[in-house]
């Protein structure tokens, strides 16, 4: 194609010169337009699109879109259930973090309560700010609610005045510094009295304060209210005295020291809750955490901390105090307590029988002549633990069968006092009375008949015997660990099944 150089080329042309024409801007654009490139065309049309693009969909809802979907990625793995903690036996779970008492130091003087309206309470249960306290479980008015009532009406006025002579009894033959001496305790007597005899082991000193303390506060006094609020102020002090670092009330000298801490954080942890008194909330801890320290991996306890020996006995004691630990908001693994109720189920049979270590084995003995003093067979202490401790943990008879079979074997061996025949075992009837109170009905009504034969005609009530007055001779199986102390202490405790705890399932 020839190439034409326009500056050269002349046209001649009749029109107007063009500053004589008048053109539009429209016109003007018009022909740029027709005189523009495609290609500058293009471009602008992909600005355009650019600019709608970018006004349609910012970059910030952009950004948002893409952190709200990580987000919802991240809430996604956060909901995602996490793998199966570690068994609590591998580990003593440490729970002492959230229960450290900001004083290091803690007087009598600072313990004292003193109020005139506090001197004139017969009970701690008086106000409704107290039956709303231990309301919080159980029955009508909570677990402990039964003890705001009194004695009267629960069990007639000879179940009364033998609570009355007992308590009184325990409170004259307590020492200053506020324990019960299991072996000199006869140091109180009057000189112008008979002196009382039935000391006990002085190994036990720990065990007998919790049981007497336990009986006072199963009437209804506390550390702030009630006509034995002093006795147990002073017993409790001088029971955390005795407590030792690693949280064991006592010390391990003998070979079954483990039960006199058990009663003891079991004491403890009442006197806590039902006293609503913070400064012992450490104390009560402890006790608890030493338990757990000393019960077998996947299992419960015995006499050793952690040598895979297990019996119902201690095991026992154990769960009154894990339960009541609970129900006062202390820190207790519950899955210790799931352990405790396998370990009924594995030593229980169809009958209702519930064995000391196995299915089928029978109550314990200690070597020598004891066995045959006390027949075993005279009684069903192990079976009686085990069904009150299924109550205390909220087990029902109509969904356990075994419970129902429990109750049976207990009612066809009712309390008889008979030295000679060697029946008498005062551990037996304490348990065996709490768990066919629980348990009602006709079983409940032909043992309480049995009891007032076997336990209220025999305490000392012969005035010309003031020294022992209100108590009950250590004869049973095993009085002569406690001594009278012992005896009186946990027969009171006995008496008191009509209302120191309400019924536990309804």
């Amino acid at each position: 194609m020839v190439q034409l150089d326009p500056t050269k080329i002349q046209v001649q042309s009749n029109a107007a010169p063009s500053w004589d024409q008048e053109e539009s801007f429209q016109d003007l654009m018009a022909e740029r337009l027709r005189q523009a490139p495609w290609l500058i065309l293009s471009a602008a049309l992909h600005a355009v699109l650019l600019l709608l693009v970018w006004a349609l969909f910012p970059p910030e809802a952009a950004n948002k879109g893409k952190l709200k979907a990580e987000m919802q990625i991240k809430e996604e793995k956060k909901i995602e259930e996490p793998p199966p903690p570690p068994p609590p036996e591998t580990k003593v779970e440490e729970v002492t973090e959230e229960v450290v008492v900001t004083e290091t130091t803690v007087t009598e003087q600072e313990e004292t309560l003193d109020t005139d309206e506090e001197d004139t309470k017969e009970s701690a249960f008086d106000s409704n700010q107290w039956n709303s306290a231990v309301g919080l479980g159980g029955g009508a008015g909570g677990r402990y609610g039964g003890r705001g009532s009194g004695r009267g009406g629960r069990g007639g006025k000879s179940y009364a005045a033998a609570i009355d002579a007992g308590l009184k009894w325990l409170a004259n033959h307590q020492d200053e510094d506020g324990k019960w001496d299991c072996d000199g305790f006869m140091k109180h007597d009057s000189a112008d009295s008979e002196i009382c005899n039935g000391p006990g082991n002085a190994v036990h000193d720990v065990g007998i304060t919790a049981l007497a303390l336990l009986a006072f506060l199963g009437d209804g006094s506390t550390m702030r209210a009630g006509p034995y609020k002093k006795n147990i102020k002073k017993g409790v002090l001088w029971l955390r005295g005795q407590q030792q670092e690693n949280g064991l009330f006592g010390s391990a000298a003998s070979h079954d020291f483990v039960y006199d801490h058990a009663i003891a954080a079991y004491a403890m942890c009442e006197a806590f809750g039902l006293s609503d008194y913070k400064l012992l909330r450490k104390s009560a801890q402890n006790g608890i955490n030493y338990l757990e320290s000393h019960r077998n991996p996947y299992s419960v306890w015995r006499y050793q901390p952690r040598d895979n020996d297990n019996d119902i006995s201690v095991t026992g004691w154990a769960i009154m105090a894990y339960e009541s630990g609970q129900f006062f908001k202390l820190q207790v693994n519950t899955g210790a307590l799931k352990l405790c109720e396998t370990f009924l189920d594995q030593v229980s049979d169809a009958t209702g029988k519930h064995g000391y270590t196995k299915a089928g084995e029978g109550s314990s003995r200690k070597p020598g002549e004891h066995g045959t003093k006390f027949p075993i067979e005279k009684g069903e202490a192990l079976t009686a633990v085990a069904l009150f401790c299924r109550f205390f943990m909220n087990q029902d008879p109509k969904e356990h069968p075994v419970m129902k079979a429990a109750a049976n074997l207990l009612r066809s061996k009712p309390p008889v006092w008979d030295e000679k025949g060697g029946s008498i075992d005062h551990y037996y009837w304490y348990y065996a009375t709490y768990a066919l109170f629980q348990y009602g009905g006709s079983h409940w009504t032909d043992w309480q008949k049995k009891l007032e034969t076997a336990v209220v005609k025999h305490q000392h009530r012969d005035g010309s015997k003031k020294n022992l007055v209100g108590s009950w001779d250590p004869v049973g199986a095993w009085g002569e660990d406690g001594g009278r102390v012992y005896s009186t202490a946990i027969l009171t405790l006995t008496l008191e099944a009509y209302y120191r705890y309400s019924r536990l399932v309804r």
